[in-house]
């Protein structure tokens, strides 16, 4: 199987929104904001679960939250 990197604009999207910062977003989804910021750096992969919420409270379709760069 083919090593493949799951990339995100999450931080942008979250900064588009507005109003909302890093611990806000991490709350309402329910990870710590060290995780968040983790994802945003895109050094961690969040789960499927974490990935539709922060895709629910962001207001944007998944695939364009998220996508694969291989």
């Amino acid at each position: 199987m083919k090593d493949f990197t799951v990339k995100n604009k999450v931080k942008v999207a979250r900064i588009e929104k507005g109003g909302l910062n890093q611990g806000d977003l991490a709350k309402l989804v329910g990870v710590t904001r060290q995780t968040m910021n983790l994802i945003e750096a895109q050094k961690y992969n969040p789960t499927i679960r974490v990935c539709l919420l922060i895709s629910k409270y962001l207001e944007r379709p998944l695939d364009e939250l998220f996508w694969i760069d291989d």
